[in-house]
């Protein structure tokens, strides 16, 4: 890797672990710091800052690497974004017709889509390779 992808996977990283440490305090900090509804407001804004950070740190990623990293990132996005719409529009259809017996919650979703983006990097890279 050069230096360039390594420093932007860098940057990539420490945006992540910001947008999740604000979204932990949203979560977190509402139910057990705070009662008040205006700090939750402004830990809300916090996260969505701090996400779309994350999110510019990611494109600079993908356009800090080679031809062959971004097809391997492009291609994996697209297939995580495509089975998280289909399989998540199927999640929340189980759920309002009542054949699961627990609220389709999104923390599942995002869970699949990690686990999903993950794998389809995994196997990108070994068929490229």
């Amino acid at each position: 890797m050069n230096s360039q992808v390594i420093a932007s996977r860098n940057k990539l990283a420490k945006w992540s672990i910001a947008w999740v440490l604000t979204t932990a305090l949203v979560t977190f900090g509402s139910q057990f710091l705070w009662e008040a509804r205006w700090i939750t407001i402004i830990a809300i804004l916090l996260s969505l800052a701090v996400g779309i950070g994350m999110v510019l740190a990611n494109r600079d990623f993908v356009n800090a690497g080679d031809e062959l990293q971004r097809k391997i990132q492009l291609e994996s996005m697209g297939l995580t974004l495509g089975l998280s719409v289909v399989c998540g529009i199927a999640y929340s259809q189980l759920d309002t017709t009542n054949l699961i017996k627990q609220d389709a919650e999104i923390a599942f979703l995002i869970l699949f889509m990690g686990i999903t983006y993950i794998l389809c990097v995994f196997f990108n890279a070994r068929k490229y390779s």
